[in-house]
């Protein structure tokens, strides 16, 4: 109970968010992975809800708009305007079209100019032929963090100033991880069970009901293996052999698990760097709890920070943001590289000590990233502007996360 009094006690950003951009656009897709608090966020916008999980609801969707329409009673509703509800909508196959199809319908009717339609779905493709509304907006959830335990306003700028973070809700980011139960219980046996029924969902449901594949069983094996491999490079072959499948299928599998949020992988960048490598991405766990080698853990939780504020960013309009990282055959290597319009912003090195990664000057000058970040893991908290300084700089976690989303 102590522990759950240092908690941060204020709404989530993204419940102010998702406000403001639904008074701005008729379609709103809101993405994340199980479990980040989607369905509540999503159902306190309206009353009129249906639920893809639910096969009342489910068979409302399928029998078309003008069913959903009549089912929600919208056409008595005298309200100025209206919201509708539709979560889990990633179980159709087909749920992009089946979005289209509503969009399409709900704007040709004299409701139009006053719905409001809001998605729940796991992975959301961006960009040109993701099949996607085009006056559709994208928001994507992630779990708790250090900027988030620190700020109760959403952003207005990508970079805010630092701001101490308990010890409690540090400790407990790092022990139970940032989704919203475990996060808000702190209790070790907990989240040791909520974590075993999230693995259980992905292999056991979420593999069977969306994905078609002949042995889901090998596909499980695959996922088992990347839970041990969390911050490291993905060496397909190497996969490949351990499952006795081909490295097509490989990637394949693997981006079935990444559009099923159980990780993601971060590419390298190899502009203006001599050697560079050019194929292995990384791989990271969504959930860094769940990492039991405490390096791996640490890279993991950076990780999963460092992604929420890109995704973040991107999405509220601040620019568009990439996750990368950088190394070259001469195994010199830097964990993590942020752009900003596909330029090189700041390079992170994540470590348990303050000396510097000789690799962080050298990968400066080459990708001539305006800033350069050796961040230690459980350094003292600094007010100083992290990003004021050019040149490698020795920063605290505490510091620079805090300075994020």
């Amino acid at each position: 109970m102590a522990a759950e009094m240092g908690m941060a006690q204020h709404a989530r950003h993204h419940d102010q968010v998702l406000r403001e951009r639904l008074a701005r656009t008729r379609t709103l897709i809101v993405g994340g992975p199980r479990h980040v608090g989607k369905t509540a966020a999503c159902s306190a916008l309206s009353p009129k809800f249906l639920d893809w999980n639910n096969l009342a609801s489910r068979l409302v969707i399928l029998e078309g708009p003008e069913a959903i329409i009549k089912h929600l009673g919208l056409e008595r509703s005298r309200e100025r305007e209206v919201t509708v509800v539709i979560d889990n909508l990633h179980g159709s196959r087909n749920w992009k079209g089946l979005l289209r199809a509503l969009n399409t319908h709900f704007g040709a009717t004299r409701y139009g100019a006053r719905l409001r339609l809001v998605v729940t779905t796991l992975d959301v493709p961006r960009g040109p032929g993701s099949g996607l509304p085009v006056s559709s907006h994208i928001l994507r959830l992630h779990p708790w963090s250090v900027g988030e335990c620190v700020r109760t306003a959403p952003a207005d700028s990508p970079v805010k100033a630092p701001a101490l973070i308990s010890d409690v809700d540090w400790a407990a980011l790092q022990e139970h991880g940032g989704f919203p139960e475990p996060f808000a219980k702190r209790d070790p046996r907990f989240t040791r069970r909520w974590r075993v029924k999230r693995q259980q969902e992905l292999l056991d449901s979420d593999l069977l009901r969306f994905a078609a594949v002949r042995d889901p069983a090998i596909v499980q094996k695959l996922a088992l293996l990347l839970a041990e491999r969390s911050a490291t490079h993905l060496i397909y072959s190497d996969l490949s052999r351990r499952l006795g499948v081909s490295v097509d299928t490989v990637r394949r599998w693997m981006d079935l698990l990444v559009e099923l949020q159980y990780g993601f992988r971060v590419h390298p960048w190899f502009t203006r760097v001599p050697k560079a490598l050019r194929k292995e991405p990384q791989w990271f766990l969504r959930d860094w709890s769940g990492v039991t080698d405490t390096k791996a853990r640490d890279r993991t939780f950076v990780a999963c920070h460092l992604l929420k504020a890109v995704q973040g960013w991107t999405d509220l309009g601040f620019g568009q943001f990439e996750l990368r990282y950088v190394r070259d055959k001469l195994k010199r290597e830097v964990d993590f590289l942020v752009l900003r319009e596909r330029r090189p912003w700041f390079l992170v090195a994540v470590a348990h000590d303050a000396a510097l990664n000789p690799a962080l000057r050298y990968f400066q000058t080459c990708t001539r990233a305006p800033h350069a970040f050796h961040v230690v893991l459980n350094g003292q908290f600094s007010p100083t502007d992290c990003f004021e300084q050019a040149g490698p700089v020795v920063v605290s976690a505490r510091t620079l996360l805090s300075q994020l989303l």
